[in-house]
């Protein structure tokens, strides 16, 4: 229920701001995307493949905006359990250089669903589902190919943290401390930006 109205949500929203982003925008345009996902970039697991699909309008020449939604369903090898994760992202893309090929850097705020359901044939049994908000960045570049499409790819970090040290850097700067004899306070360790998960994405837009 609250997924359906999670959707209903998005759908409203895309109604009510369409016509003025069309109005606002230097290009609007929608197209499909394949994503590789990493949910823990600390660990020995492998990225995951998602499909999904995206709205990109650029206000400006150098400013865009993205909403996307992936999706990704995986059934276990006796079809009794069928997990499925929703990553739902907006973003904000900055390109300092617009050209046929525009490199960018962007950021932003992501709305993670997982669900898993128990299922018995075509009947669900039991269903659990949990959700997760976190920021993103990243950066990459669009190819415009014409007027009216466009390929991107770009590699984002997600779940990222401000105010904790990543344990890897973190490390790396404690043993460069100690073989420099010098003292360390911590203030410098204890800002670094650490992240948990990461993404690589490649699609095309269709733009209007």
């Amino acid at each position: 229920m609250r997924s359906l109205t999670l959707r209903l949500s998005l759908a409203v929203a895309l109604f009510v701001a369409a016509p003025a982003l069309t109005c606002s925008a230097q290009g609007i345009g929608i197209g499909g995307r394949f994503s590789m996902v990493r949910g823990d970039a600390q660990s020995d697991t492998g990225a995951e493949g998602f499909t999904g699909g995206h709205v990109r309008a650029w206000l400006s020449k150098r400013t865009a905006l993205e909403l996307s939604l992936d999706r990704r369903v995986q059934n276990n090898p006796t079809m009794t359990e069928q997990v499925k994760d929703y990553p739902l992202q907006a973003s904000v893309l900055l390109s300092p250089i617009p050209s046929t090929f525009a490199p960018y850097v962007l950021g932003g705020l992501g709305w993670y669903t997982h669900s898993v359901e128990q299922t018995a044939g075509r009947q669900v049994i039991d269903s659990t589902t949990s959700r997760r908000v976190g920021t993103h960045a990243g950066f990459g570049a669009e190819v415009r190919l014409g007027h009216r499409a466009a390929l991107h790819a770009d590699y984002r970090y997600t779940f990222l943290k401000f105010g904790g040290a990543d344990p890897i850097k973190a490390d790396t700067i404690a043993a460069a401390v100690a073989k420099s004899h010098l003292t360390d306070t911590g203030t410098g360790v204890h800002f670094l930006p650490s992240y948990q998960g990461s993404m690589w994405t490649t699609g095309v837009t269709i733009y209007f």
